[in-house]
């Protein structure tokens, strides 16, 4: 989910950034990075922010569930590094953008049924418009950072004063 959401807050504007980010997040990647790739990529982040800007939650899975059925995910089990068993929702000989279409597809999958369907969205501050997974405890995160937490808070805050504040007297 982390992936999706860096991915799609600041796309990446050359296959080699694509490379770079994928093994940043920790993706091993087995064959070059190309522009077509790139432009899978750039689909499937617009069918995902679809997912993430739903409405209703019944939405939400009807769009999470075509991109299921399209990306043809079925789970496999790999050791392809020798680092241990673990489960990949790909054939080893798709692209990268075939291969993150998936791993998008039923990370968001997972993350909804597991976390609640709420939890996935935009930041509360209207002007940022961040995506992010809602991780938290309480399942109640409503904004992409603190930065952003504290920018509003002092903003009720100033809003509250002004209401309250009594009319300035006038000098005549």
């Amino acid at each position: 989910m982390n992936l999706a959401a860096d991915l799609a807050n600041q796309r990446p504007a050359t296959p080699e950034e694509l490379a770079g980010r994928c093994r940043a997040a920790g993706l091993v990647l087995e064959h070059p990075v190309t522009p077509q790739d790139l432009d899978r990529v750039h689909a499937v982040l617009e069918a995902w922010e679809e997912v993430v800007d739903a409405t209703d939650e019944h939405e939400r899975a009807d769009l999470v569930n075509r991109m299921l059925a399209e990306s043809a995910a079925y789970p496999r089990l790999t050791d392809h590094a020798r680092n241990g068993w673990h489960l990949h929702y790909r054939d080893d000989r798709q692209p990268l953008g075939s291969v993150l279409f998936a791993l998008i597809s039923v990370g968001t999958a997972l993350h909804l049924v597991g976390r609640g369907m709420h939890r996935l969205r935009r930041c509360a501050v209207t002007e940022c418009t961040t995506i992010f997974a809602d991780t938290s405890r309480t399942g109640r995160q409503r904004y992409c950072s603190q930065r952003c937490a504290n920018r509003d808070a002092v903003r009720r805050h100033r809003a509250s004063r002004a209401v309250n504040r009594p009319p300035a007297p006038t000098l005549r």
